[in-house]
């Protein structure tokens, strides 16, 4: 069959590499797509955002598989488009999809289905939500209750950080919009995935990513600097516990109220004293955090993905397994980013991984773009993933470093400390001589 996979960043060139390479798929094409992406499928020209544009394509082209990678397609609404035009669509519809496009809407859930998370209050007027602040014993949690492309969450040290949080972040949307004060969890984190149809679930894999832009989780928030996977102390037997603790009871409780959740579905969850509590939840495959699991995928991934979507679980069960070994991705991003990042650079040494290749080291584009004489330029702020295979972590990590020291880009950043705590490397010092 032939698939459409929708996006344009790192994520969509992993998962693009990962369905070109199933037998099942005779071609794969992307939508935007990026300057690495077309080495693995051909680039289409489409608004993603436009539900009306995506299904009269699909449509046209008869896909017998469309996968949405971004949130902004599912918050716009193309998976329903897509299925008023019968076409199997893997990703939630609008308003399954607010269980990452609403934050409040996802404590709801949460608390009606039971599923272990801290407490939180919404707010749609900022005084009421400084008010709060000022009378909490400690400064909470600020988030975003829209799209925020990752960016929406900020975890302030003082109240007065977290005023200037609820201030910045009201600054930016118009009014009426609302945003979630939590209280502020401690421990290890961890992102758990799972294949979610109506009610039945498939636990995946789990991985653990870097937010912060620098070495030490210090600088701002970003999209996410790295990842690795398997996480050692967070096994099998802890995946099946989050299915039956938080992806079963949320996918009944969406079935029950007549919303039913088809796709990917990513809890980031906290080992807290008091035992595992969720963060959040994506509706979609992360990034960074899908240029680190879908490597580890065997199977028939499209036979998997088209289970979810058509709602049959035992093509969903009987089509992917998780490979053994481990993988470490490393995020290359553009000077200024997250606030400013400078486009238009060249970056050598970062060939796009194509469908052949199935090596210790592969190049996932993000934000970059091909020009006329074959070079590729920086076209946002998180350029490539470079990811990095071996039969242990450490094996995965050495390869991963090794490719991002053939990577040339005019002030790139990277963190050097991608799991480097998990392997008693400390902080990753060995490393940033190179990142200079």
């Amino acid at each position: 069959m032939d698939v459409l996979v929708v996006g344009s960043g790192a994520r969509e060139h992993a998962l693009a590499w990962r369905l070109a390479r199933d037998d099942g798929v005779r071609r794969v094409r992307i939508a935007p797509g990026n300057g690495g992406t077309a080495a693995v499928g051909e680039n289409v020209d489409l608004d993603v955002t436009d539900p009306d544009e995506v299904a009269r394509h699909a449509s046209r082209e008869r896909y017998g598989l469309v996968v949405i990678g971004p949130e902004g397609p599912l918050a716009a609404g193309v998976v329903d488009e897509l299925a008023s035009a019968r076409i199997p669509t893997f990703g939630p519809t609008r308003a399954a999809a607010r269980l990452e496009s609403s934050k409040s809407f996802a404590k709801r859930q949460m608390q009606r289905a039971g599923v272990a998370t801290a407490p939180a209050e919404s707010f749609v007027d900022p005084d009421a939500a400084l008010a709060f602040i000022r009378a909490a014993e400690a400064p909470p949690v600020v988030k975003a209750d829209w799209l925020a492309a990752g960016k929406g969450v900020v975890v302030p040290e003082t109240h007065d950080e977290a005023e200037a949080a609820v201030r910045d972040l009201y600054g930016s949307v118009a009014p009426g919009a609302r945003i979630v004060l939590e209280r502020r969890l401690t421990g290890p984190e961890v992102s758990a995935f799972a294949l979610v149809s109506d009610e039945a679930v498939v636990p995946l894999a789990a991985a653990c990513d870097y937010k912060r832009l620098l070495d030490d989780d210090e600088g701002p928030n970003t999209g996410g600097m790295g990842a690795y996977a398997p996480v050692p102390w967070f096994g099998r037997a802890a995946l099946e516990r989050m299915a039956a603790e938080v992806f079963e009871p949320i996918a009944w409780r969406m079935a029950r109220d007549g919303v039913p959740y088809r796709g990917v579905l990513y809890a980031g969850m906290i080992l807290t004293a008091d035992g595992p509590m969720v963060l959040e939840f994506n509706a979609r495959f992360g990034d960074p955090e899908a240029q680190v699991l879908l490597p580890m995928i065997d199977g028939d991934l499209a036979a998997g993905l088209l289970g979810c979507a058509t709602a049959d679980r035992s093509l969903m069960e009987e089509s992917v397994a998780v490979r053994s070994g481990s993988v470490v991705g490393v995020v290359i991003a553009s000077d200024g980013y997250p606030e400013g990042p400078r486009v238009g650079r060249e970056i050598g040494g970062a060939e796009p991984t194509s469908a052949a290749d199935d090596g210790d080291l592969l190049c996932f584009h993000g934000g970059t773009r091909r020009v006329a004489d074959g070079r590729y330029e920086t076209t946002a702020g998180r350029v490539v993933t470079v990811v990095g295979r071996g039969a242990s972590l450490d094996a995965a990590r050495a390869a991963a470093y090794r490719g991002v020291a053939e990577v040339t880009l005019d002030g790139g950043r990277f963190r050097t400390d991608i799991a480097a705590r998990e392997l008693g490397l400390g902080d990753g010092t060995e490393l940033r001589d190179q990142a200079g």
